[in-house]
């Protein structure tokens, strides 16, 4: 396959099926001798003539009529796994890899967005906890919360978070109103241990941290609960700006902390040029970029 001469070959199959080599080189867009010296060399390869020369006319000697059946069909395979690539690039599969806590309590809403705008690209979102591996799997991107440098990988910071103590506001009433993050630290916590909440306990103190209510080590877990009235949980901003909303949670204070972490729009570098990839990311900041920061109280 190394030694095939596919520039030749496809010279031959653009003269051949036209019979002319001044058509088969406009079609090329090469001058005429560039075909005959192509054809020459194909000749020569193959140690035969494939074609007869009858003053400004030609025609195919036996080599050349069975070559041309089978290096048409090579080129027409050729052209059709070309356009199924680009048009890859463009639409057709889309699978993009992100923790279930942003999927479901960010994304989710906005997604029917992306679909009405983008009805060429059939969005697959994996959602999962473990970083995607790009060289194993056929993932084109991932949303991941972290510092913003993968090794190998473009990163691009599409979202930043801010850390806030919530709960139902049943909760609230029961235990009075509280002035402030110092007093917060007077009650049990609902967060799962991670270096996420550090920078909120480097401004507040480490003294709450020793509070935390054991038993959930999951994050829409620990949501939920606190929105049953089972405690007072440290989240993040993207997370339950909906639920506050709402009105199924409340603030009880007014303290918020940026993160030290943001979103980053991560992928490959074979994939960053991908016209849907692209389009998913512009979408996706765009999405962001409306996105309002918490009041800071």
């Amino acid at each position: 396959m190394a030694s095939l001469p596919l520039n030749a070959l496809r010279t031959f199959e653009a003269v051949a099926s036209r019979l002319s080599f001044s058509e088969g080189a406009r079609a090329l867009n090469v001058s005429p001798a560039a075909v005959s010296s192509q054809i020459r060399q194909l000749e020569e390869r193959l140690n035969q003539p494939l074609f007869r020369r009858h003053g400004k006319t030609i025609s195919l000697t036996g080599a050349g009529r069975k070559l041309l059946p089978g290096v048409q069909r090579g080129m027409g395979e050729l052209r059709k796994a070309m356009r199924i690539v680009d048009q890859d690039r463009s639409g057709g599969v889309l699978n993009v890899s992100m923790v279930p806590t942003f999927l479901q309590k960010w994304l989710m809403p906005r997604l029917s967005d992306f679909y009405q705008g983008h009805t060429d690209i059939d969005l697959r979102i994996n959602a999962h906890n473990e970083l995607v591996n790009f060289g194993e799997t056929d993932f084109h991107a991932a949303i991941r919360f972290g510092p913003g440098e993968w090794k190998g990988l473009e990163s691009e910071r599409i979202l930043r978070d801010w850390i806030m103590p919530v709960c139902s506001p049943r909760l609230l009433r029961e235990i009075g109103p509280i002035e402030s993050a110092e007093q917060l630290q007077d009650h049990k916590l609902l967060f799962v241990e991670s270096e996420v909440w550090d920078a909120w306990f480097r401004v507040i103190g480490n003294d709450g941290r020793d509070k935390r209510w054991p038993g959930l080590n999951d994050s829409l877990a620990i949501l939920m609960a606190a929105e049953q009235g089972e405690g007072i949980a440290l989240s993040r901003w993207s997370l339950v700006a909906r639920d506050i909303a709402a009105g199924r949670l409340v603030r009880p204070i007014n303290k918020v902390v940026r993160t030290d972490w943001s979103y980053y729009f991560v992928t490959p570098p074979a994939y960053a040029d991908m016209p849907k990839v692209i389009a998913f990311r512009e979408w996706i900041l765009e999405q962001c970029k409306a996105f309002p920061p918490p009041d800071k109280g």
